[in-house]
């Protein structure tokens, strides 16, 4: 349905059609009633809480015509849609940029929304525009009389032209190709998780039950911003995690020692320039006191270290400490050449991670953000891969955007020879509660599948 709170007025003045044709046009789009407006908000926050609406977009930016294929690019489907407006005036109604929104409502639940805007005042803003459908088409009839059948993936092809035309000047012209490709290439699977173990199960119950926390150090440089979230994560394995700037170390009012486990968070450290990770294991490597301390802890066979990200840049140039990590790479630019923040997959590899014990086949969304994520190997083998950037269909790939840094069969996770020490440039802590992500499976609880790996290091330590 259309909500419309522009009342039929239709007005096109400053519209993006208006602007497409180089005029500016008369009337621009009012708000006419507040008190309307008011009576719209309660009303869809009450639909939402009570599970009311399945989908929602305002249509103020481009008009209801492009908000629904914006919803129908988002969701991969077809849409059948019916209006009862003469030709003459169809795109005044398609293309205005009026107040107002699209809800999307299970059809058994159509004569209930359409009594609660009843009886809010707003019965007359309700308008009936159709239904998604299987399928790639867009099909509409105005007054019965058909209009439009266009294949969606291509307006899609349409609707990015000039973003990817401004992409292949600014990045990598192939990334900004492929992720055309992407986009177009409905056959491609999007985001779908698929788990090999029962996400409540709790390997760490007895341990958390017996009330002894063993502390986790909680690692920081300057400008590394993930503390937060990641001591949260151990916090709810039943850890005690400790702040502990590498300021705190290099000065002796911290040691390593007395700690089970330490964490390189990710972040921003030393405003992410270049190699910005590599810098903080100079300071370590070039430091006698912490290389000494370092060296010791990452060999101790009772203690484990993870590294995400910027630590995950950290801890591999430090595998020189790490017994059984000759393997590991070095992490450089992205191949689209810039910064990617970005919800992908992610393929869980049989290792012997304790982080990820259990886990093996996995495939679980998890966000990145990173700049230099790309692994390059000095040899011909790939070690210890614990995780996979993988497409749709759970293939391991190279492919942008399914695999954001370019890394080689897709390879975003490591571990060494014992498991005890884990390196990945994806942010697990980022997503530990379901709602953490921006879609998740209904039938995910509350905790995230990635609580498992927190969980595995505090059975671990027993």
């Amino acid at each position: 349905f259309l909500v419309d709170l522009g009342n039929g007025r239709d007005r096109l003045g400053g519209s993006a059609l208006a602007q497409a044709h180089g005029r500016f046009g008369r009337e621009v789009p009012d708000l006419d009633s507040a008190s309307q407006l008011k009576a719209f908000f309660g009303l869809i926050q009450s639909l939402n809480r009570d599970g009311k609406l399945l989908a929602y977009h305002d249509r103020s930016d481009g008009g209801v015509i492009t908000t629904l294929c914006e919803m129908a690019f988002a969701a991969r489907c077809g849409l059948n849609l019916s209006v009862e407006r003469a030709l003459a005036k169809l795109n005044a109604f398609l293309f205005n940029e009026e107040p107002g929104a699209v809800i999307q409502v299970a059809a058994g639940d159509c004569s209930e929304v359409i009594a609660r805007f009843e009886a809010a005042g707003l019965e007359d803003c309700v308008i009936a525009l159709g239904e998604p459908v299987p399928g790639d088409r867009l099909t509409l009839d105005a007054g019965g009389t058909p209009v439009l059948d266009e294949s969606l993936p291509d307006l899609q092809g349409l609707w990015s032209e000039t973003s990817h035309a401004v992409q292949r000047l600014r990045d990598n012209p192939a990334c900004a190709d492929q992720e055309l490709e992407f986009v177009t290439d409905w056959r491609r699977g999007g985001l779908n998780p698929v788990l090999q173990f029962e996400p409540g199960e709790n390997p760490a119950a007895p341990m958390i039950a017996s009330g002894v926390r063993p502390a986790v150090a909680i690692l920081r440089e300057q400008g590394v911003n993930g503390h937060v979230e990641m001591a949260a994560s151990f916090d709810f394995a039943g850890f005690e995690a400790v702040d502990v700037h590498m300021s705190d170390l290099a000065t002796g009012r911290r040691e390593l020692s007395g700690f089970a486990g330490i964490v390189a968070c990710g972040g921003f450290s030393y405003g992410d320039v270049l190699g910005a990770g590599r810098g903080w294991a100079n300071n370590i490597l070039f430091h006698d006191a912490l290389r000494e301390a370092f060296g010791r802890f990452l060999a101790d066979p009772n203690t484990f270290a993870l590294g995400v990200c910027n630590g995950c840049q950290m801890l591999s140039a430090l595998r020189e400490l790490v017994p059984g990590a000759g393997h590991w790479p070095d992490f450089i630019g992205n191949r689209s050449e810039q910064f990617e923040a970005r919800l992908g997959m992610v393929r869980v590899e049989e290792s012997p991670s304790i982080f990820l014990r259990g886990m093996a086949g996995s495939l679980l969304p998890v966000v990145s953000a990173h700049g230099e994520g790309r692994a390059r190997f000095a040899g011909e083998g790939s070690g210890l891969v614990a995780l996979r950037y993988v497409d749709g269909e759970g293939t391991a790939t190279e492919h942008y955007p399914e695999n954001p840094n370019g890394s080689p069969d897709g390879i975003t996770g490591l571990c060494n020879e014992d498991g005890r020490v884990t390196i990945m440039m994806p942010h697990p802590e980022r997503t530990l509660r379901t709602a953490n992500f921006s879609w998740a499976p209904a039938d995910w609880s509350d905790a995230s599948p990635w609580q498992r790996m927190f969980l595995n290091a505090r059975a671990w330590i027993g």
